[in-house]
């Protein structure tokens, strides 16, 4: 399990010490390293020097992972594993070596635009935000001006100059939906209003939705269904009663009761191991039972993955094409991607979702809609409800059926919401109380998202009672 994630170098935090780096090197020599790379499973990774911060990173699906120079040709990731670059018998670079394994150049012309490693190209210093109202697209939603929303231009100004000098890096957009109307929307970096976005766990709120709509059709009969009933021609390790009773609602509220709990290092169901697998959901139900169905709340990414497949065998059509049926359709989602296969080659991408940010808003307006899109139910009432109340609490945040129910304190009120979240900085919040969506996607991978901050500094400080 060690040497697994150790040669998943590229998926670790950015590291905290490049401040104190021995080995000094320049962006020029930076430079060399640039190229398109062969990467493990038949995929591919590109490596880029930043010009803004004189830094290598390892570039996986548009998500950057900073490595750190050692010696001449060798970066450490933060498990200080070493990465080194190798050359033929002509100095010429043309590959990477780590944890035994050699990878190729495959192609040294690579072009890295400019606006992927700055917030805003060209920004005076005494730069000052000037509020634009978005503009209508023909993508359903309405879209108004920020007056009388109780939302504050100054602290949104103040937000927006932050981000635009760098002290909030990695911020790639943030919207905000308030009584109906997308009042607010920004983009940063290469990012655009069509861009597709990594949703990364986030898709998890997906996930539940579908399963939602699949239940609320007939496809599955109830939350109440055992899991393994839709199995019939699997054989699974760790066999027993409890395995036998675990539900469609267990899995949906992370209480299945199988060893899987990323907050664990210990758990045998962590996500490395089971991205590596022929099979991840014959990897999840052949785990362990360490609780009873319903037990204790553990952050399990297989879970949504089995409720995926289950959704699949139940409707008899690949999820992406369900999802575009009952959901995206009906809510104008046209331009998408989800290669949702549960196997080893989808080892780098999750089997997540890609969409972009005006589209992720739509979930959370669904939702605080309680499932109503332009007059029409498309998620029954009763399993909006259902979905975002308590049914447990994971890492001591209260959860509902894949949704993070959690609240942002600002000077001492506590703003109450829903949360699809995702690593990097991926957020799609509920503001009942507030009528109010916000969206913010980030590539903050696997380090501190300042997502959660920016709400309550920018956007939820103006509704603090005076």
């Amino acid at each position: 399990m060690k040497n697994t994630y150790l040669f998943l170098f590229f998926l670790g935090a950015i590291c905290a010490g490049h401040s104190q780096q021995k080995f000094k090197i320049t962006y020029e020599q930076l430079k060399e390293y640039e190229g398109l790379y062969e990467y493990q499973n038949n995929t591919t990774l590109q490596i880029a020097a930043s010009p803004k911060d004189t830094i290598l990173y390892a570039i996986i699906n548009e998500s950057k992972y900073a490595l750190t120079p050692s010696e001449k040709d060798t970066f450490l990731n933060t498990s200080n594993e070493k990465v080194t670059f190798v050359r033929d018998k002509t100095s010429i670079l043309n590959g990477y070596t780590t944890d035994g394994k050699t990878f190729k150049l495959i192609n040294k012309k690579v072009i890295f635009p400019k606006e992927m490693w700055y917030p805003r190209l060209n920004v005076p210093k005494d730069y000052v935000y000037l509020y634009q109202q978005p503009k209508k697209e023909n993508d359903g939603l309405i879209t108004g001006s920020i007056d009388n929303t109780g939302l504050d231009k100054a602290l949104l100004g103040e937000m927006m100059r932050k981000i635009v000098n760098g002290s909030y890096p990695n911020v790639h957009s943030i919207l905000i939906i308030k009584d109906g109307k997308l009042v607010f929307e920004e983009y940063f970096y290469e990012y655009n209003k069509t861009k597709l976005h990594e949703m990364r766990s986030a898709t998890k709120s997906f996930v539940s939705a579908l399963t939602g709509i699949a239940i609320d059709k007939g496809y599955i009969k109830s939350k109440k269904e055992t899991v393994l009933s839709y199995f019939p021609g699997y054989t699974f390790k760790n066999l027993n009663e409890d395995k036998r009773q675990i539900t469609i609602e267990n899995l949906l509220t992370n209480q299945s009761g199988l060893d899987c709990d990323v907050s664990n290092p210990k758990s045998a169901g962590d996500e490395t191991s089971m991205n590596s697998s022929d099979d991840w959901v014959q990897f999840t139900l052949d785990l362990p039972m360490i609780d009873v169905p319903g037990g204790k709340g553990m952050y399990c990414s297989g879970n949504p993955i089995t409720l995926g497949k289950i959704i699949e065998k139940a409707s008899k059509m690949p999820l992406a094409d369900f999802a575009k049926e009952t959901l995206f359709k009906e809510l104008g989602i046209k331009n998408f991607k989800w290669n949702f296969k549960p196997d080893a080659s989808s080892a780098e991408t999750f089997c997540q979702v890609y969409l972009n940010s005006r589209d992720m808003a739509k979930l959370g307006l669904l939702y605080l809609n309680k499932g109503v899109w332009n007059s029409k139910q498309l998620i029954s009432k009763e399993w909006i409800k259902e979905s975002l109340t308590k049914h447990t609490e994971i890492q001591g945040v209260n959860y509902g059926y894949l949704w993070w129910l959690k609240y942002l304190e600002v000077d001492g009120i506590k703003y109450y919401g829903a949360a699809a979240q995702g690593n990097g900085g991926q957020k799609i919040y509920i503001w009942e109380q507030q009528n109010m969506i916000t969206v913010i996607t980030g590539g903050n991978y696997n380090s501190q998202s300042s997502s959660d901050e920016l709400i309550q500094k920018y956007i939820l400080k103006a509704f603090n009672k005076k």
